[in-house]
Order: C-alpha cells, then structure tokens, then sequence
C-alpha cells in the first residue's frame, strides 16, 4: 500500500509519551525517500508525451503516483516537525546539555539543530540581558528564602555581597539565587 511506511513512521513517534522520542528511525526514512523516488519516476514516465487533456488510465494513474509522493512529503515533514518541537522543549525543561538518553536517541542533524538553538537562544538572552530560562512558572514572590548547601564564600549579589556559608539561611532575590539552586549549592527553604 502506499505511504504506509511513512505512516509507520509517524505512528512509532505518536506511540511515545507527550514530550519523548522513539530513536530516529533512518532506515524507514530512507525508504519512504526511495518510495517518493519510485513514484517519481513512474510519475514521470506516465505523463512523458502524453496528451494531458485526455483522461485514461495513464491519467489517473500518473495522479495516483503524484498524490502519494505528496502524502509521503506530508508524513516526512510531520515526522521531522514533531521531533524539532520535543527538541526545543527538551532546551527549555533539561537545559544546555542533553541527557546521554535522549542524544542517542538522535540522529547528527538533529544534534547539530540542538546545538544551534541552544546558541540562538543563548545569542538572544546575552543581547537582552536577561536569563529566560529562569522562573518558567512566574514566582509568587521575587524573594525567597534559601539554605546554603555547600560553602559557596563571599558572593557578589547586585548591589551588596553576602557570605554563602555551608547551611546559612538567607533572603534573596529568585533571580540571585536561581543559579546556585540550580547548581545544587542551596535549596529553597520552605516551612
């Protein structure tokens, strides 16, 4: 039947939970390219010296062979849509470096597309000076209190410097201590 193998494709990345990959699947893609090829060239030597105002059988079939090139075109696309979106959320909720799991779960390109949205955006937050990848979910304070998890020292934190020392408590602002939090050196102290 044709375009099933495209279908396939796109029914192996809709079979994954919302926001993972299945690994890329390149030889049911280069098939489905060899297919698109196929029907190119049976396209092709179908319509070669034909009348085109007649419709016969070579008519109908050189469509047939036109609108499957297209499904499948459709199906590469959405396949390749699909995973570049997981790709960009993977930048926003896992960060610069992709877990080992996910990489192997991509192919060269794909890797290369991560590593030049990670730059564009990284490219962006310089020129606005602003770290976008901190507070995903707006805070309800701009403060907040936090325990010192590792001797950090004497830190720099706007227009004052405070002491980080091992398993100190201090008020500071979400922005100053998003970095340290993330790193592992404090936690956020909740009562």
């Amino acid at each position: 039947m044709y375009a099933r193998r495209a279908a396939q494709l796109l029914q192996e990345l809709s079979s994954c939970e919302e926001g993972q990959l299945p690994p890329y699947n390149g030889d049911k893609f280069d098939q489905v390219i060899r297919e698109c090829e196929e029907h190119s060239r049976q396209f092709q030597s179908l319509i070669r010296d034909k009348d085109i105002e007649t419709k016969n059988e070579d008519h109908y079939g050189s469509f047939i062979h036109h609108l499957s090139i297209i499904r499948n075109k459709r199906c590469l696309m959405a396949y390749m849509y699909k995973r570049a979106e997981v790709i960009q959320s993977n930048r926003w909720n896992v960060g610069r470096v992709l877990p080992r799991e996910i990489q192997d779960k991509l192919n060269f390109s794909e890797q290369e597309y991560f590593k030049d949205y990670c730059g564009v955006i990284d490219s962006y937050m310089k020129d606005l000076d602003l770290d976008l990848t901190v507070d995903m979910v707006p805070p309800k304070d701009p403060y907040i209190r936090v325990r010192v998890l590792s001797e950090i020292g004497e830190v720099s934190l706007g227009d004052h410097a405070v002491s980080l020392t091992k398993d100190s408590f201090h008020f500071l602002r979400r922005t100053d201590a998003e970095p340290f939090i993330s790193q592992g050196l404090m936690e956020e102290f909740v009562e």
